[in-house]
């Protein structure tokens, strides 16, 4: 896909991998729209950039048809890409867990990223195009200790990828799931301050990249799964 003139839509798109994609996306020429839980932040981000910016927190359930209806208006009712970036997680053990934190990251990462989808798909369907990539982890390929809320919301993120994988290539729409390991941002931060680069872990470039990547390859060709490993984080 040649990204000159896209409509995108990005979540969580203030911070991190998801602010370091849109603004590559910007230098390709593509129309970004990015949503957040601040529209000050993003504001901020984005100030010397020509895009468009929303607030809505993808968690935020019973309001996510009508945000993905201000968005489909803001870009003239054709979305040629989605990119499902916005996450939150909690580390907890077993004896820790509870109803609360399980509702809270399930919220954002699996039922907001899905609704918000399912609001954007008709528009995708009627085009018989379209692109979706969801930013996994490689949580979601293998638990960990204290990650049973946090690595099972991404579990339940593969899945629905490969389901809609499944449902919607008969209409042109590629489903993609970028599986980022440990990156620098702000992530898990409750202060949302960016982490400083280590030399040798990954930082939002190379996620960026690979998304990009994945977006740019020939329609004709899907990347279904892709994996993004430090070399050497030891």
């Amino acid at each position: 896909m040649n990204l000159e003139g896209k409509n995108i839509v990005l979540t969580g798109g203030s911070l991190g991998i998801g602010k370091e994609t849109a603004k590559s996306l910007i230098n390709k020429g593509a129309n970004v729209l990015i949503t957040g839980r601040s529209e000050e932040r993003l504001i901020n981000t984005f100030k010397n950039e020509k895009l468009h910016v929303i607030e809505f927190d993808i968690g935020d359930i019973d309001n996510i048809s009508r945000n993905a209806k201000k968005c489909m208006e803001i870009l003239d009712n054709r979305v040629d890409v989605l990119i499902n970036n916005a996450g939150i997680g909690v580390r907890r053990s077993i004896e820790e867990l509870n109803i609360n934190d399980f509702l809270n990251v399930f919220n954002v990462n699996v039922f907001g990223l899905s609704l918000f989808t399912k609001e954007i798909i008709p528009l995708m369907k009627k085009q018989n195009r379209g692109t979706i990539v969801n930013i996994g982890s490689t949580a979601s390929l293998k638990g960990y200790k204290n990650g049973s809320i946090y690595a099972s919301s991404k579990f339940a993120v593969r899945c629905l990828t490969q389901c809609w994988q499944a449902e919607l290539r008969p209409h042109n729409i590629r489903v993609c799931q970028i599986n980022p390991s440990e990156v620098t941002t702000a992530f898990g931060n409750p202060e949302r301050i960016e982490r400083e680069e280590v030399y040798n872990k990954l930082t939002p470039k190379e996620i960026s990249h690979a998304i990009i990547s994945a977006i740019e390859m020939d329609d004709r060709g899907l990347i279904n799964e892709l994996n993004v490993w430090a070399t050497n984080p030891f």
